[in-house]
């Protein structure tokens, strides 16, 4: 039981970190290695090592089942928002550029944006395809 108490709070000291880790390497993405794709993995990995410490139940309160499964057509909209946004500008599908008055801010607003989308999409897709495997002996 000793062990337990200990995996517990060092989970509640690193699930923060996880999450802070996962938003820098969701904003650093444009710059560097990482982006929507890696930040959504490393946010579902908070939830699954919240669910294998503190139970399925518990990890299902902080993420909600319908929430994870909005996610997933959540972010494709995002994403695709992004897009129609830049043809109803008068631009190309994904052409970021006319998201702005300034084409390098609308540039960067747009890869933030489409990144997000990915996040969204990602974390809750993962979170979904763990959520399925962790119910299948029930």
């Amino acid at each position: 039981m000793k062990l337990d108490l200990i995996l517990r709070v060092g989970t509640k000291v690193l699930l923060p970190l996880l999450l802070l880790f996962a938003l820098y390497v969701q904003f650093h993405g444009e710059l560097g290695p990482g982006g929507g794709f890696q930040a959504g993995v490393i946010m579902t990995g908070a939830v699954i090592l919240y669910a294998i410490i503190f139970g399925l139940n518990a990890a299902k309160r902080i993420a909600p089942q319908r929430l994870v499964e909005a996610m997933v057509p959540l972010g494709v909209l995002i994403f695709a928002g992004t897009g129609l946004a830049a043809m109803l500008l008068g631009g190309n599908f994904l052409d970021y550029s006319v998201l702005a008055a300034d084409p390098p801010h609308g540039r960067e607003l747009g890869i933030i944006l489409v990144e997000a989308g990915v996040l969204v999409t990602v974390s809750g897709t993962m979170t979904a395809i763990f959520y399925a495997f962790s119910e299948r002996g029930r």
